[in-house]
């Protein structure tokens, strides 16, 4: 029986990335990184996959769920957005500014075919969820295997 096996051909390079990371060290932030691979100016993520759907969180703390984006395509998902200043009084002096604001995206490839148009999207407390069923195609199928003379083979344990 012939399986078809969705393949990433940047995957194949995600341990060579991580190991020459741990031989020479991260030497620049401007250094090329795989799609979907986070770096320190992206935002976390969560995904996880049941039989019926996938499910993205992401967190995006001081962002509107109308400075996001989300777009899929070709079982890649793309979160694109802004987190946008604050008004500061510039008498001000900060000891330590450390919250990132400005323009964020990330491109995440999906473990399974999914249904883009009955894709959903909520944002509460400053986490993103998307739910994307996956297609028929992409729902685990269960097969019951039948013994040579006919009768349904059964497992001795």
């Amino acid at each position: 029986m012939t399986q078809v096996v969705r393949w990433y051909p940047s995957s194949q390079f995600r341990g060579l990335n991580r190991a020459m990371d741990r031989l020479f060290g991260d030497f620049t932030t401007t250094r090329v990184r795989l799609v979907g691979e986070p770096s320190p100016l992206t935002f976390p993520v969560d995904i996880a996959e049941t039989d019926s759907d996938v499910t993205v969180k992401a967190t995006l703390p001081g962002t509107k769920p109308e400075d996001v984006d989300i777009t899929v395509s070709e079982g890649v998902l793309t979160i694109r957005g802004e987190s946008r200043h604050e008004e500061t009084d510039e008498k001000e002096n900060y000891y330590r500014r450390e919250i990132r604001r400005g323009a964020f995206s990330r491109s995440l490839p999906l473990p399974a075919n999914v249904d883009e148009e009955q894709a959903e999207a909520e944002f509460t407390d400053g986490v993103l969820q998307i739910r994307l069923p996956k297609t028929d195609d992409a729902r685990p199928k269960t097969i019951k295997v039948k013994a040579a003379g006919g009768e349904l083979a059964s497992a001795a344990a």
